[in-house]
């Protein structure tokens, strides 16, 4: 991973300052991106020399565009883009108002589609690139129905990048979209969720922002393109989808 730039949203905390982290310990260069500068500047404190922040609010494409200018100006190029911006949200279906929707997918689909349209012109010209999208196990499995359109989101994201994953290799085959899956993570992300809800830490089953950094740091080295981060969820999915489909 040494002399690698990996830019990563959503890295003012949680899963995001973890991957900002350990990367920059195995000699990345890592741009942070996040819209709270004070907690941006104490995350890249704590990287060291290796880390570049940048505030920014990725939900507006002229904010992304400026973070791969400025990435671009300094660095001369972009190895990997962790799209890691996300929120929830705690209101049943029946309840979602247009509002609830529209902001689920600013937050977690459209800043992950303006990461990915914006650095694809640098990835095609050198030929190569990684992009990686932070999804959840609600994008496979809507098991939490108080997330609904939080649910809803993430299963869009996961098409948008198989999709551009389908698109884009079958000119340039050396540029990789992954979608990474996890399930409870220990981080301010319940306590953040539209209209309040549970703080994860009091979930069970959870798993630490640090674990699930070390999965997305090995993937940036294999390119795998879907990975979970605990085992036994991939059967868990496969467990999900063949028992709805089952006769009455």
């Amino acid at each position: 991973m040494h002399g690698t730039v990996i830019v990563i949203t959503g890295a003012s905390g949680g899963i995001g300052a973890a991957l900002a982290e350990l990367a920059a310990a195995r000699g990345a260069t890592v741009v942070l991106v996040a819209r709270r500068g004070d907690a941006l500047a104490a995350v890249a404190e704590r990287c060291g020399a290796g880390a570049f922040p940048i505030t920014a609010d990725v939900t507006r494409r002229e904010e992304v565009r400026r973070v791969v200018e400025t990435t671009l100006g300094r660095f001369g190029q972009v190895d990997v883009w962790v799209n890691n911006v996300g929120q929830g949200i705690t209101r049943p279906p029946s309840k979602l108002t247009d509002a609830d929707v529209e902001q689920m997918m600013r937050v977690n689909v459209y800043s992950a589609l303006y990461g990915m349209q914006e650095t694809l012109p640098h990835f095609k010209s050198r030929g190569g690139g990684h992009v990686i999208n932070v999804s959840s196990m609600l994008g496979r499995i809507p098991f939490a129905v108080m997330r609904s359109a939080y649910n809803g989101a993430k299963h869009y994201l996961n098409a948008l990048t198989a999709n551009f994953r389908s698109e884009v290799q079958e000119t340039h085959p050396g540029i990789q979209f992954s979608l990474v899956s996890p399930g409870v993570v220990y981080t301010d992300f319940g306590r953040n969720a539209a209209h309040g809800g549970p703080d994860s830490r009091d979930l069970p089953n959870g798993q630490s922002a640090a674990d699930v950094a070390a999965v997305i740091a090995d993937l940036i080295e294999s390119r795998r393109p879907d990975v979970y981060t605990r085992a036994g969820s991939r059967d868990r999915v496969v467990g999900y989808y063949a028992s709805v489909g089952e006769d009455p």
